[in-house]
Order: C-alpha cells, then structure tokens, then sequence
C-alpha cells in the first residue's frame, strides 16, 4: 500500500510540474484545494493507464521498440498520456492535454520528474 501511494505522489508531482511548465496542458479548478485533489485523481487515472493498457501497447509495438533503440517510448508515452486526458474529461476531471506534440513534450517531462521523485521518496523495493 505504501509503495501505491509514493507512486500516486510521485505521478501527481510530476504531473503538476508538466502542467506547470506547458501551457497546452490544462488544470482548472476553483480553488487550490480543488485542483490538487483533481491532480490526485488524474494521477490515478495515469498510474491505471500505465499499469494496464501500456504493458499490452509495448507487447505489440516491440519490434518498433528495437528499430528506434527505445526512442519509440516517448511516443508511447504520449499515447498514455492523451489517454489519461481523455478519460478524465469522460470522468469529468478538469485536465487536459492539447495536441500530440505537447502529449510527447509532457510526456517527457513526466518521466523526468517521475524518475527524480522516485530516486528521492521512499520505497518499498
């Protein structure tokens, strides 16, 4: 249980630093309060859309994987990312992720983040 909610925390951050620095991808609410318990919930949304569907996306783009010498993971990650923000606009989630090329530039940036907090908060692993 510990080791969900550092991955939350971690997700959450580094979706709050991608919001923070591109202007394409949105957060509103009407309050601060608001806004960070709608980062919570998107990171779990995003922390879902990693665990089950990108496994099953790498399986069939592997060989895409080899041919690009990994590079094909930031455009898997962009995918998960429009995704995230297309499930919480169907969960009524004020987050949004505008164009394919912000998803990859904010995908980006996630990982980067996500890795650093990763390597600073404690885990269980």
């Amino acid at each position: 249980m510990k080791n969900f909610l550092v991955k939350t925390i971690a997700n959450a951050g580094a979706l709050a630093v991608a919001v923070w620095l591109l202007d394409k991808i949105t957060l509103t609410g009407d309050s601060t309060g608001k806004k960070v318990w709608t980062l919570i919930l998107v990171a779990l949304v995003f922390g879902l859309v990693n665990f089950l569907v990108k496994p099953i996306v790498k399986v069939f783009t592997f060989p895409l994987f080899i041919l690009t010498l990994g590079l094909f993971t930031l455009i898997v990650n962009a995918l998960m990312l429009l995704l995230t923000s297309w499930l919480a606009d169907k969960l009524d989630l004020s987050f949004h992720v505008e164009g394919f090329w912000t998803a990859v530039l904010g995908g980006l940036i996630i990982s980067i983040v996500s890795w650093a907090l990763h390597v600073v908060l404690p885990d269980e692993d």
